[in-house]
């Protein structure tokens, strides 16, 4: 069977794109630019081990699955033949998914 695709929803783009803002701000953008970096990273590992992330313990639901990057949380939806990254959060929040966000199958 081939490796699941990895794609990313509008929400974690933004994510991405904050991350990356925040630390401009904060004068050390190529901090941003190595946090983002990393963390594609270790989304693309989930291309060969999709399950390595455990389950989001706000909601207890096996396809829902995140990866701890600190400071980060990378929630990525689990399905058959793709990955969904759905948020890049700050690893203290508390995982809320966005209401207008599609449930693709």
């Amino acid at each position: 069977m081939p490796a699941p695709a990895v794609t990313f929803a509008e929400s974690a783009l933004a994510d991405l794109e904050a991350i990356l803002a925040w630390y401009a701000e904060q004068d050390v953008p190529d901090v941003g630019r190595r946090q983002v970096a990393e963390i594609l990273d270790r989304v693309q590992a989930l291309r060969n081990h999709p399950d390595m992330g455990r389950v989001v313990p706000e909601f207890g639901q096996p396809f829902l699955r995140e990866l701890i990057h600190p400071p980060f949380r990378i929630v990525y939806r689990r399905e058959p033949r793709r990955i969904r990254v759905v948020r890049v959060w700050r690893s203290e929040r508390l995982l809320r998914l966005p209401a207008d966000e599609p449930d693709q199958p």
